[in-house]
């Protein structure tokens, strides 16, 4: 548990020395959440925005997006559980505020807890999330299932809330 927590540790480290200019990497993220089983998640992530020049913030909703690229670790009284994803982001913004929603795919260990044991290693993830942005920072709260989408018994996914804190490094 230890080595996968200096893991993400030196991963987050390494997303935030990383320049904007000339990468594609414009944005980082740190969520901290609760699942089934008393599952506690703790994930960064990189992003890439669709578009770079983005059109004045006013008062019509407009749609934005990213692509997520993730490294987590679940941990419960059974187990810890290393996480890698990737998903696009669907986001749709109105001055502050921002409403978003995703399907992804993960590769997660296949034990979560005695009672929750995946089949495959492969899991679709999908998101809904809402928050605000403040400068730089975006504040927001997700409701994230993972699941292997009935492609192999058994399938008892799981369910997580989410607490994201994402900054822009443009």
């Amino acid at each position: 548990m230890i080595r996968k927590i200096a893991a993400l540790a030196a991963a987050c480290g390494l997303t935030f020395a990383v320049p904007s200019a000339g990468y594609c990497i414009d944005g980082a993220a740190l969520e901290y959440g609760r699942g089934d089983d008393r599952t506690n998640l703790v994930r960064v992530s990189i992003t890439d925005k669709w578009r770079k020049a983005q059109p004045p913030v006013g008062d019509a909703w407009r749609l934005a997006g990213y692509w997520e690229f993730s490294a987590a670790v679940w941990d419960n009284r059974d187990e810890s559980t290393a996480d890698l994803g990737f998903a696009p982001v669907f986001r749709v913004e109105r001055g502050r505020l921002y409403v978003e929603g995703a399907l992804g795919f993960h590769l997660v260990q296949a034990r979560i807890s005695a009672a929750r044991v995946f089949s495959t290693a492969f899991q679709f993830a999908e998101h809904i999330g809402a928050g605000f942005h403040s400068g730089k920072y975006s504040f927001g709260l997700h409701v994230q299932h993972l699941s292997n989408g009935g492609i192999r018994e058994p399938n008892p996914g799981i369910n997580f809330v989410l607490v994201r804190l994402q900054y822009s490094l443009e």
